[in-house]
């Protein structure tokens, strides 16, 4: 059951991604709509982590705030036309930063509902580390689905790469499931091997 709500936590920091990434539509109108939606819930959704810093949140609301301003106000249409490759890039970018600074995504989350006293255990650190390594990579291919679209050699439906960005999301649930629960169960043989 912990590993459930672990893992809604770490998806309610993907929301504002992933309602852009399912009501962004085809249109300037609903793009602009999806915008707003998720300006307001990053502040919704992640009112409590802008304040505690988690680094997710705050890249989340500078995009969609950036969003906001250069779509729906300034109505530059080059940002709207390249949306999708901007917000991979922008969330691929984001979750490498967290990574290089010494601060992973996954750790933030998890550390949420941890006592202190397991904060710094290694094991701990390295596992959110590896897990946001893998979130990192699948959202850089993210951006490489992206740019692949814009190639004149490659040419295919729209579903097809809306459909490979959400076998990409799933891939990372799957595997934060798998190693998350893998994980547990070495700690409880170890626990019961003393």
């Amino acid at each position: 059951m912990r590993e459930l709500k672990d893992l809604a936590l770490l998806l309610v920091g993907f929301m504002p991604w992933l309602l852009f990434l399912f009501i962004s539509g085809h249109s300037l109108t609903s793009l602009e709509r999806a915008i707003v939606i998720c300006l307001v819930a990053s502040l919704t959704f992640g009112f409590g982590e802008l304040r505690r810093g988690y680094i997710l949140q705050w890249g989340s609301l500078l995009f969609f705030t950036a969003c906001f301003l250069l779509v729906n106000i300034l109505s530059i249409v080059w940002v709207a036309e390249q949306m999708d490759l901007l917000a991979n890039l922008t969330l691929a970018s984001i979750v490498w930063l967290t990574i290089l600074v010494g601060r992973p995504f996954a750790l933030q989350y998890a550390r949420r509902d941890l006592p202190k006293e397991q904060w710094n255990d290694k094991k701990f650190i390295e596992g959110c580390r590896f897990i946001s390594i893998v979130w990192a990579i699948l959202m850089t291919l993210s951006v490489g689905i992206s740019v692949l679209r814009r190639l004149p050699v490659v040419k295919a439906p729209s579903w097809v790469y809306f459909t490979s960005s959400i076998c990409l999301i799933l891939a990372g649930v799957t595997f934060t499931t798998l190693f998350k629960r893998q994980k547990r169960l070495e700690r409880e043989r170890a626990a019961s091997a003393t």
